[in-house]
């Protein structure tokens, strides 16, 4: 990322854009973390940020910024998603006519990407896409065919050829793309933190909070998963883990928060492997004050997941100073070293088992990679945004002077 705040560089030119996603509060995963940052952080500094996203039944927006909703149908396959229906939503569609963005940037390359795109080209403005999750595998479960889920992907590709700029939150992640097929510069701008770093004397606080209120017995280790519960994210691996753990002879407690199709399951198999007494399940959890005290008392953040590219909630736990494991070679391992910033294991229940029961009696390690992480994978939003707010820039005056013939680099 560039040197130096945007604010402090030049005097501020008013920006007016559009973020648009499939999905946004509240249902919140990474991607949709990611869109409400964009939209509080330019909305906040430099000029007009509105949100454009499905419609959710019940629930009124109070941000402080414009969101723009469209009429969504229930999704059973990947509940609570929902599908964007907008072009049968006519006051939806008058109000999108009468819009005048000088830049939109697509989050998802679906209803709202294609919308997105279409927007972009009747305005004659710049439109920017950022790559951000591995959509092949979705396509496969959805589809439960191979063939489908690469012709699926290639619809992906052809999306991000036919907009001005791609982003990808890393290089790995813009690796995915490309072995997707996609041949185009990709752009690395990195997602950020909403989370402050606590003073010390915070955190005790936070540590204690936690303890009374989830009546946690101190010096036991407590480990943390914070994420949708789906299959996907390898949290099976996590339970498998926790019960070879368990046989070891070895206390801990561990969190499970957030909500997907799997947590009815996932709550089954803790049951099945005699673990319910030591594995809890707090259920989605959209406060951030709430979620500071878990950060705060968990040791270790655990999430071996395949599927992530670029993981907020890995930023948030090293906000607090709690190290995450990861398994090496993911895609969420980029910029890690074992035992410095992370812990990288195996894609395997024995080698978290092994790791977990190693770590328990060192805790002197798992602080020295805590620290590491607070000092290394930690990056707050408002300083990301700011880089953001200069591509953004950038781009608007190249595209206006090749009036978008080309992608540019």
């Amino acid at each position: 990322m560039r040197q130096g705040n945007a604010m402090n560089d030049a005097a501020i030119e008013q920006l007016s854009t559009a973020q648009f996603n499939d999905a946004f509060r509240p249902i919140m995963d990474g991607v949709g973390g990611c869109v409400e940052n964009y939209a509080r952080w330019l909305n906040a500094r430099y000029g007009q940020c509105t949100v454009v996203a499905p419609r959710v039944p019940g629930y009124v927006d109070l941000q402080p910024y414009t969101v723009l909703r469209f009429h969504s149908v229930a999704f059973p396959p990947m509940r609570p998603y929902r599908i964007g229906v907008p072009w049968c939503d006519g006051r939806f569609l008058r109000t999108l006519r009468n819009a005048r963005w000088e830049l939109v940037h697509a989050h998802a390359p679906f209803v709202a990407g294609t919308l997105a795109l279409q927007t972009a080209r009747r305005l004659g403005i710049p439109i920017v896409a950022t790559f951000h999750s591995k959509y092949r595998e979705d396509f496969l479960k959805v589809l439960g065919s191979q063939r489908l889920a690469q012709l699926a992907a290639r619809r992906i590709v052809s999306f991000f050829h036919s907009v001005d700029q791609v982003w990808a939150p890393n290089s790995a992640t813009a690796d995915t793309l490309r072995s997707y097929g996609f041949n185009g510069p990709v752009q690395i701008v990195p997602n950020g933190s909403d989370l402050a770093v606590p003073a010390p004397h915070e955190l005790e606080q936070y540590r204690a909070q936690a303890d009374s209120e989830l009546q946690l017995e101190p010096g036991v280790p407590l480990y943390l998963f914070v994420g949708q519960h789906r299959w996907e994210k390898n949290v099976r691996l996590i339970i498998e883990a926790l019960e070879l753990l368990l046989r070891r002879g070895r206390r801990f407690r561990m969190l499970f928060v957030g909500a997907g199709y799997a947590a009815g399951e996932m709550q089954r198999l803790v049951r099945n492997r005699g673990l319910a007494d030591r594995v809890g399940f707090l259920g989605l959890i959209t406060d951030r004050e709430r979620l500071k005290p878990l950060y705060a008392r968990a040791d270790i953040f655990l999430f071996p997941s395949l599927y992530d590219n670029a993981p907020l909630v890995m930023r948030e736990a090293a906000a607090f100073s709690c190290p995450a494991v990861l398994v090496a070679g993911s895609t969420a391992a980029e910029n890690t070293v074992h035992g410095e910033n992370a812990f990288l294991i195996e894609n395997r229940a024995e080698s978290l088992c092994h790791l977990l029961d190693h770590l328990a009696d060192r805790p002197h390690l798992v602080a020295r990679a805590g620290t590491g992480a607070r000092e290394t994978i930690y990056l707050p939003w408002d300083q990301v945004v700011d880089e953001v707010y200069l591509r953004y820039l950038d781009l608007r005056t190249h595209y206006h002077r090749n009036r978008g013939t080309f992608q540019f680099a």
